[in-house]
């Protein structure tokens, strides 16, 4: 079986957001208006643990990722960006917050899927696997790469949620001003020994839960090419491809 040692997020321990003292409330028990509002609102939303209950490590990592899972239904899966190539992330994600992270370009997985988002030295508390597993994974190096960048408002806030309750800053937003279309197309090339890093993962059995690495294989398999495609395009162009528009080749 495997041993997660995550910690309960979204309880009022996360790190204080960059550029915050120690102390201030930050993004918790901010008043934060317009679109960003959801997060004063329902930070702790839910879930407290009953007195009348044994305390249980396992049953607050499970409410702990039930009350996260509540919190993401409040952002849309449905819109305009289901029907894009590649639809940019980061007006969304700036609308919640001004960081994700200090998360160092130098220091991410090779794992690590081409786009905005990325995680550099993170906690090996396995966090991002445990509690969003359809985006994050644990390398060798037991740092957190994320293996599918988010495609719409919901995804962008679950990997907000947990770039923010990372103990050391991991995360990073900076992937545009980093990848180039080179270096895209340099790791398309290597999907081969990411195919072989999924088998040796499953085998190990050890930090990856095996219905995570099985979705990376098939995403490998079908959408990342195409969302790569689209990729290159955004880095080419600066803009969004429109329906129906060619994109570059891998």
């Amino acid at each position: 079986m495997r041993r997660y040692v995550p910690h309960p997020i979204a309880r009022g321990t996360h790190r204080p957001a960059p550029g915050m003292r120690a102390g201030e409330r930050g993004m918790e028990g901010a008043h934060v208006s317009g679109s960003a509002g959801w997060w004063s609102r329902i930070k702790n939303w839910a879930g407290v643990r009953r007195p009348d209950r044994p305390f249980s490590h396992q049953w607050e990592l499970r409410q702990a990722a039930a009350r996260m899972r509540g919190r993401l239904l409040l952002h849309p899966v449905e819109g305009r960006w289901q029907d894009l190539a590649y639809w940019d992330p980061l007006p969304t994600a700036r609308g919640v917050t001004g960081s994700m992270g200090d998360g160092r370009w130098e220091d991410r997985s090779w794992l690590n899927v081409p786009g905005p988002f990325y995680a550099g030295v993170t906690d090996t508390g396995l966090n991002g696997p445990y509690y969003l597993p359809e985006h994050v994974l644990s390398s060798d190096e037991h740092y957190e790469f994320v293996y599918r960048q988010p495609a719409n408002p919901r995804e962008v806030a679950g990997l907000l949620e947990i770039a923010h309750d990372e103990p050391l800053g991991g995360y990073a937003w900076d992937g545009d001003q980093r990848w180039t279309p080179q270096a895209v197309r340099e790791w398309w090339a290597r999907r081969t020994d990411v195919r072989d890093w999924i088998t040796a993962e499953l085998a190990a059995d050890d930090r990856n839960e095996p219905e995570a690495l099985h979705r990376y294989a098939a995403y490998l398999e079908d959408g990342l090419e195409t969302y790569l495609r689209g990729y290159l395009f955004w880095l080419t162009e600066g803009r969004e491809p429109r329906l129906g528009e060619e994109l570059p080749n891998l």
